[in-house]
C-alpha cells in the first residue's frame, strides 16, 4: 500500500486476493490504521473460507494511542495506556475489530506485532494470546518482531518462556540479510515453532527491477535505507546469479529457496511492489513469479553456504531489542541486555559483544 507506485483499487485487490495457487495473505491491523484489513475484506468477500489462509497481526494501539511521528503508534502494553490486567481485553477487542474489517470469523494465524519488552516476557500477554486461540478467534498464534531488524535474544527468550503456547514466529531473513535472523532458528526448531520469513525480496531487490540510482517515492520507507544500498546489493546479486542459472531459478525464487532450506522455516513472505519508472516490471508478473516457485528444493547445502557467504551482512547495522549497545532508558524497541538475556546468549553460543553489535 505504501511502497512504489500507488495502485488503483481494482489492481490492488486482484493482487491480494487468494486463489488456488497463492492462498496465503498477511495483514496487520495498524497498516493504514485498518485500511489494509478493509481492502483484504473486499478482496476475499464471497470466497470460500476454507480455500484461503489469512494471517493477522495486532499489537500497536491506534485506538487509544497517539501516533508519535515516524515511530508510529504505541504498543498496547505501554503503561500510559493500560494496566496488565487490561491486556486481555485489549487483545480480544483488537482481534475482533480486525476480523470484522476483514469480513471473517477467525484468523488462521494471529501474530503479536512488534512487541516491546513486556510483549516478549509477559505471561499475562501470552496467556491472553492463547485464550484467543481457545475461543476460536484464531487457529494459531505467533510472535512477529520488528519493525526494524534485531530482537534476536528476545525472540529466543520468548520461545523458551512460551514455546508450548507459540505456534509461529516471523523474522527477517534473505540471502542478503542472513544476520541476525539465522541466530534464532535453532531455538525455533528445538521448540517446534514454525517460522515465517519476511522481506525475502530484500526491499524488492530480488525481483531484479530496481536499478542503480533509482529514486524512491516520498511515501516509500525504503527511501530511509543508506545511500548506495541498491548498487551494493546488485553487486552481490550478480555474484549469486550463476547458482540461480544452474538451478533454473529466478533471483526471487533463489532467495525463497535459500530461506526454505533453513530449519524451522516453513513460509516465505516477499512484498509485491509496483516499482516506479518505465523499466519496472508489472507487479502482476512478480506475483506469477512467486506462484511459480518450485516446491522441490533445488539448492545443495554447498549452495546455501556459498550464498550466505556472498550476502553476509554480519555487523552491518545497529540492532533493536536487547543488545549490548543500548544506553539510557528503556524504549519501546530497545533495552539493556539484562541477565536473563545474557543467559539465553550463553545457552545458544551467542556472544553479544561479537554477534549483536554494529561494526
Amino acid at each position: 500500500m505504501r511502497f512504489g507506485e500507488p495502485l488503483d483499487d481494482e489492481r490492488f485487490l486482484s493482487l491480494i486476493a487468494p486463489d488456488d495457487r497463492l492462498w496465503t495473505v498477511i495483514t496487520a491491523d495498524v497498516y493504514g490504521t485498518g485500511e489494509a484489513d478493509r481492502m483484504l475484506g473486499r478482496a476475499i468477500a464471497g470466497r470460500p473460507r476454507d480455500q484461503m489462509c489469512v494471517i493477522g497481526a495486532i499489537g500497536h494501539d491506534f485506538y487509544d494511542g497517539e501516533r508519535d511521528g515516524p515511530k508510529g503508534y504505541p504498543r498496547f502494553t505501554d503503561a500510559r495506556l493500560r494496566r496488565p490486567s487490561e491486556y486481555g481485553d485489549y487483545l480480544t477487542m483488537a482481534t475482533e475489530r480486525s476480523l470484522e474489517r476483514c469480513g471473517i470469523d477467525s484468523f488462521d494465524v494471529l501474530l503479536l506485532h512488534n512487541p516491546d519488552r513486556t510483549g516478549y516476557t509477559s505471561e499475562i500477554v501470552w496467556n491472553a494470546m492463547a485464550a484467543l486461540r481457545e475461543s476460536g478467534l484464531t487457529r494459531a498464534i505467533g510472535v512477529a518482531p520488528g519493525p526494524a531488524n534485531g530482537f534476536t535474544l528476545d525472540v529466543i527468550d520468548c520461545i523458551e518462556r512460551f514455546g508450548e503456547l507459540i505456534d509461529w514466529a516471523m523474522i527477517i531473513l534473505n540471502p542478503l540479510e542472513p544476520w541476525p535472523g539465522e541466530l534464532c532458528l535453532g531455538a525455533a526448531a528445538s521448540a517446534g515453532v514454525k517460522v515465517i520469513t519476511r522481506v525475502v525480496d530484500y526491499g524488492g531487490l530480488f525481483f531484479d527491477d530496481l536499478r542503480p540510482g533509482q529514486e524512491m517515492l516520498p511515501q516509500d520507507h525504503r527511501s530511509f535505507r543508506p545511500a548506495g544500498w541498491i548498487e551494493a546489493g546488485r553487486e552481490k546479486l550478480d555474484a549469486m546469479r550463476p547458482i540461480a542459472q544452474r538451478t533454473g531459478l529466478t533471483m526471487l525464487q533463489l532467495a525463497c529457496q535459500w530461506n526454505l532450506a533453513h530449519d524451522a522455516v516453513e513460509c516465505v513472505v516477499p512484498t509485491l511492489v509496483q516499482e516506479a519508472g518505465a523499466g519496472a516490471r508489472p507487479v502482476e508478473e512478480k506475483r506469477a513469479e512467486l506462484i511459480a516457485l518450485p516446491s522441490a528444493l533445488r539448492l545443495t547445502a554447498e549452495d546455501v553456504q556459498e550464498l550466505r557467504a556472498i550476502g553476509d551482512n554480519t555487523g552491518c547495522m545497529p540492532l533493536k531489542g536487547g543488545t549490548p549497545a543500548h544506553a539510557g532508558d528503556e524504549k519501546a524497541d530497545s533495552w539493556a541486555l539484562h541477565p536473563r538475556l545474557e543467559d539465553v546468549a550463553r545457552r545458544w553460543s551467542i556472544e553479544p559483544e561479537r554477534d549483536l553489535v554494529h561494526v
